[in-house]
């Protein structure tokens, strides 16, 4: 595989979505849960969403319970938890593995393209990655990171 276009997904209705609907957008793709202490963010990914859509950005959520359990059991609270606590609009996908042998592929994929700072592997929930609009992973971003911090470098990719 040779860029994120390559993979598919499974949306939050269960169905396997290609991310090749996304070609030529630049993307935030991040792991997140709805029980964390980085939950917050939310709020600030929404805004990065609303500002920038218009140009293009694309946020892709993908829920995980690997990291103390800290996501709902069921998807559809997930869902409802995120729009009703944080307004969020951008897309959420099925909740996922993010680390291990079972990893979804495509973060087997993102991780392998940008390594973190002190091992490869995801180590909590909220790691963002800034996709451009060629599909390829340019920059990894550490969980408390806040996803302000992401728009000065989204500029360089719009």
């Amino acid at each position: 595989m040779n860029s994120i276009y390559d993979y598919k997904v499974k949306n939050a209705q269960g169905d396997m979505e290609s991310l090749e609907k996304f070609k030529g957008k630049p993307l935030v793709i991040v792991n997140t849960a709805s029980k964390c202490g980085f939950t917050p963010q939310f709020e600030d990914l929404q805004k990065l969403y609303e500002e920038y859509q218009a140009e293009g950005l694309q946020i892709l959520g993908f829920p995980s319970a690997q990291f103390n359990n800290q996501e709902f059991e069921n998807q559809e609270e997930t869902m409802e938890f995120c729009q009703l606590n944080y307004g969020v609009t951008f897309p959420i996908f099925a909740k996922v593995d993010v680390k291990g042998e079972n990893a979804d592929p495509l973060f087997k994929y993102l991780v392998s393209s940008q390594k973190g700072l002190l091992t490869e592997g995801i180590k909590w929930n909220f790691t963002k990655f800034l996709v451009d609009k060629e599909g390829n992973v340019v920059k990894r971003y550490a969980p408390q990171t806040s996803p302000k911090k992401i728009e000065e470098d989204l500029h360089t990719i719009l």
